[in-house]
């Protein structure tokens, strides 16, 4: 069932402004390399939980708290690689039905 609106996608990090803000331009990337139409923010672990996206993408320090936020939680080690990443969004988007 492919989404007929843009993905909503939450970068997350402790404080939500330095390395939330590399991994939101890191996934920008990544999205953009596999065709998704998705709009990004990066936030702080408190201001996620108010929120509804459809993904989460954060380090597991943080993504265990917040794990039933959305239907695809996704966890990183490195801030910067785009490959790991993109490979991770193409195996869960594709899982949900989200990408062909």
């Amino acid at each position: 069932m492919a989404l007929d609106r843009q993905l909503e996608i939450l970068a997350v990090c402790g404080v939500g402004m330095g390395s939330s803000l590399m991994l939101k331009m890191t996934a920008e990337d990544a999205l953009r390399s596999l065709g998704v139409d998705a709009r990004v923010e990066n936030t702080d672990v408190s201001t996620a939980r108010g929120m509804s996206p459809d993904v989460v993408i954060g380090q597991g320090m943080h993504t265990g708290e917040i794990a039933d936020l959305a239907p695809v939680v996704i966890t990183i080690s490195d801030f910067l690689d785009k490959e790991g990443l993109e490979a991770q969004l193409r195996e869960r988007l594709t899982e949900q039905g989200w990408l062909a």
